[in-house]
């Protein structure tokens, strides 16, 4: 299960912070000898200050995003793992500045990527729209591309760089983020002393 910390400095008029740690247990359910159904959660939890102006600190979880891909068991075309699904988004923030308010879907998420030498290379992709909710709330039409890169090494510490990027098409507004990471293999460290 990954957890995936992020913290962001300088946001806003205020120059607001605000530290995400996501929780993102990601569940394969065999559906039969050739397919998954593959479960991923996305739940934050945020902790900001002054993100919205001079909007004070919040603390609590944000909106919950959860994919759902039916992938191949086996890499397809030349070694590709490919999975495809919708995407739910639930407005399960715990305070009205930590998340949107509103319901979405998105008709199709879509993920390739191919493992070689140690390297792991792909792109997850969605489209979100906000489909219930507070009513006095914006809607929420986004795209979301994440490309991403990582290197595992022969002690199993995996480095990895991405882009968690999303255009907001509601204010016509990209965020795009670069991450690295760096996640050493405790488990099997320990297991082979």
């Amino acid at each position: 299960m990954p957890f995936q910390g992020n913290e962001d400095f300088g946001i806003g008029s205020a120059k607001g912070n605000k530290f995400t740690l996501n929780i993102q247990p990601v569940i394969p359910i065999p559906l039969n000898k050739d397919w998954n159904l593959v479960l991923r959660t996305i739940l934050p939890i945020i902790s900001q200050n002054d993100v919205y102006g001079h909007s004070g600190s919040q603390t609590g979880l944000g909106d919950t995003t959860q994919s759902f891909f039916l992938s191949p068991k086996n890499p397809v075309w030349g070694g590709l793992v490919v999975g495809a699904g919708p995407v739910m988004y639930y407005p399960t923030a715990t305070n009205d500045l930590l998340g949107g308010g509103k319901l979405g879907n998105s008709d199709l998420r879509s993920l390739v990527l191919k493992q070689f030498g140690g390297w792991t290379v792909g792109m997850l992709a969605n489209q979100i729209w906000s489909v219930a909710g507070d009513s006095n709330r914006q809607n929420i039409s986004a795209a979301f591309l994440q490309p991403f890169v990582s290197y595992t090494t022969k002690t199993y510490t995996t480095f990895a760089i991405n882009t968690e990027s999303t255009f907001d098409f509601e204010n016509s507004q990209w965020t795009v983020p670069l991450n690295f990471h760096g996640q050493p293999r405790f488990s099997r460290l320990a297991s082979s002393r």
